[in-house]
This record gives C-alpha cells, structure tokens and sequence, in this order.
C-alpha cells in the first residue's frame, strides 16, 4: 500500500508512516536531492523508541509528483502543514536536515507551532545560505550555479561526485561507503530535474531570518563543524543568535551528511533532546 496525501494545489506526496500510531510523532523532511529514505535508520531508531515517525517525498524528488510550477520553499512549507493536517498530527518534533532544516523553518513562519512541541534543525541552511551585503558568511552565488550546472549536464554523475564533500570522505581517515555513495544516487535520481533545479535557488536563496523569529519552542541545533556543504558560520552559528529557545550541539570535525556517518550519537542526541 502506498500513502499519498493530496496537497491544495492536487499534487501527491508520498510519505512513510512507521512505528505505533498512538505515538508522538516525529515528522523528518530530508535534505536536496533525496528523498524520504534518508531518514529510514532514524524512523526505524525511534519507532522501537515508541514514535509515531514520518517521513515524506519533498514535491519533485522521490515517488511524490514531479510538477513544473512551485518547487519553492513556501509551497514546500505548506505541502507539510498539507501533510501534518492530514494525518491530524499534534505534539510533533519536526526534524529537518540541510533544505530539510528549510521546510520545517519555513513551516513555523507560514503556519506556526500550534502542533509543534519541539524543533530540530540539522546541518541546515537557515538563516540564509547565499553571500549578500546583509549576510558576507554565505556562499557566493557562483557556487550554487555550479551545483546547477553539475545537475543539468550529468546529473548522476554529479550526485556520486557530491558524495564525496557530502560525507566527509575527502577528509584524511574516512571510511568511504560505496554504497552509501550509490544510495544518494539513486534517491536523487528518483526525482524530477526540473524540481530539483528548482529546489537549488529554494534552498540557497530563500532567507529564514523572519520565520526563525516566530520559533517559540526548544530547538535542537546541530551542526559538523567540517560541513563542507552548508558551512557552520553563516548557518547553526547564526541560528542560535536568533532563536530564543535553542540549543547548539557542534560536532567536531563532522560533515554533512552526518546523520548517515555519525549515526547512532546523532540517534542518542536527538532521543536526549526529545525527552529532555
């Protein structure tokens, strides 16, 4: 049986429902350009905790309609409030990771923390991840046109190349999993190009700085301080500097991708900061 929910618009997002239903849940939203099943260590982690988890199919990327109009972030944010509604979930600890840690941001603006009870930003983009004037930490607009580029010419090809940076396997000492590198392939080939071009200027221009002051619950926010893909400085640094309730967990030396490389402390972090 396959689970969709229908949003305003009438495209369907594919989403997982794991663990006891009587749960609290947890709503993952995965990072550019994967998919649901980035998260599916961590579903099966806290569902044997007794969570309700769930994660969804970003709109274009997984087994969720790849549409041509709206891959940006405030449709993103509502496909979520689409998909929270339906489900009738209260008590949610949202979970974002990198354009994830975007979504859910995003969501708190446009729609606020009625069902939310906790926030958790992971290697994630806000408050803004391109260089401006207003914000000289970001990354220069050349860089994300490269990320266009690589997408558009020889998208799988440029996916295994980004595995690299992603999980830190460039850095002396890595323990490079080839099939880890073939996942994010083929999560990232599941999707549709066009969303998923899209979804770079989404995540790299879109600026939080408005929706992160509207977070009014505990927020976990935590970063690799060798995050060679949403660099620390102009992202978990800035956060904790506007949400009132947050708390910054650096991982010394971790990459991006570390809910993957560092799997079971982040697990244990997250277990401590839900019930905490």
């Amino acid at each position: 049986m396959r689970n969709f929910v229908t949003t305003k618009d009438g495209t369907r997002i594919f989403y997982k429902d794991w663990g006891p239903r009587d749960g609290q849940p947890i709503v993952f939203s995965h990072g550019w350009p994967l998919s649901a099943d980035a998260w599916d260590a961590q579903m099966v982690f806290f569902a044997n905790q007794g969570f309700r988890t769930i994660a969804h199919d970003r709109r274009s990327h997984g087994r969720s309609d790849q549409v041509w109009d709206n891959n940006n972030m405030d449709q993103y944010a509502d496909d979520l409030a689409d998909v929270i509604a339906a489900l009738d979930l209260h008590d949610v600890v949202l979970v974002g990771h990198s354009t994830g840690g975007g979504e859910v941001t995003r969501y708190v603006g446009r729609h606020g923390t009625s069902r939310v009870a906790k926030l958790a930003l992971i290697g994630a983009v806000p408050p803004l991840m391109l260089k401006t004037e207003a914000n000289p930490g970001g990354l220069p607009i050349e860089v994300f046109d490269g990320i266009r580029k690589g997408t558009f010419d020889n998208r799988s090809q440029f996916f295994k190349d980004l595995t690299i940076p992603f999980y830190g396997y460039n850095r002396e000492g890595a323990a490079i999993s080839e099939g880890v590198r073939d996942d994010f392939v083929r999560q990232g080939i599941m999707g549709g190009l066009k969303g998923q071009l899209d979804s770079i200027r989404a995540f790299s221009e879109s600026d939080f700085h408005a929706d992160l002051a509207r977070v009014d619950v505990p927020t976990l926010v935590l970063h690799g301080d060798d995050d060679q893909i949403v660099p620390i400085g102009a992202a978990a640094l800035s956060t904790v500097k506007i949400v009132t309730q947050a708390m910054l967990i650096v991982y010394e030396g971790a990459d991006h991708g570390l809910t993957v490389t560092h799997q079971d402390r982040f697990n244990a972090d997250l277990l401590d900061f839900i019930n905490g």
